[in-house]
């Protein structure tokens, strides 16, 4: 039999996951700060678990934008993913994630990166499946929704538009030739 307190756990939506990072020498640069690419690797990993945990399936990325890497990230840096389900449509969802550093050995907080994934549900298969509907709880989550439908809207154009502009490079070697 299950409980009322039971029914409410198993229905409270996860939304939100904060993903803690020691940034390690073996994931740095020339310049001796955190290679860009281990960074987007690891907003994927973060993205994914987010989403993931949200709709209880395997999920896909779709896309990636508006990464803006606001401060260097040092190695000894920790780096905290703070990822939430911004918006949902049908069988996809975008993922907000602010990343913030943190320089232990002096005592300071940093706001490193921001960006936004659609990660895509799909079943065993890799077909795409209906996630469910998002909760909105309060002004800020509405808010959010709202910004992320705008986002989607804006990559929908932005997507109609790269199709007009592509050139089709078949035979790519003959410009060169």
């Amino acid at each position: 039999m299950t409980s009322e307190k039971d029914t409410d756990k198993s229905s409270k939506q996860e939304k939100s996951i904060f993903m803690t990072r020691l940034m390690t020498p073996d994931m740095s640069n020339f310049s001796g700060k955190v290679h860009g690419g281990t960074i987007l690797k690891l907003l994927d990993e973060a993205a994914f678990t987010c989403a993931s945990r949200y709709c209880k399936t395997y999920v896909v990325t779709k896309s990636l934008d508006q990464v803006v890497f606001k401060q260097p990230i040092g190695v000894g840096d920790l780096m905290t993913f703070k990822c939430n389900v911004n918006y949902v449509g049908r069988t996809s969802m975008e993922i907000g994630i602010r990343v913030e550093g943190e320089r232990i050995t002096e005592k300071t907080q940093y706001h490193a990166i921001s960006s936004y994934f659609t990660m895509v549900s799909v079943d065993e298969d890799g077909k795409p499946i209906r996630v469910p509907e998002l909760e909105l709880n309060s002004d800020i989550e509405k808010k959010l929704f709202e910004a992320g439908k705008m986002r989607c809207d804006m990559r929908k154009e932005i997507q109609e538009r790269n199709t007009k502009l592509h050139v089709n490079l078949e035979n790519w070697i003959k410009i060169w030739e």
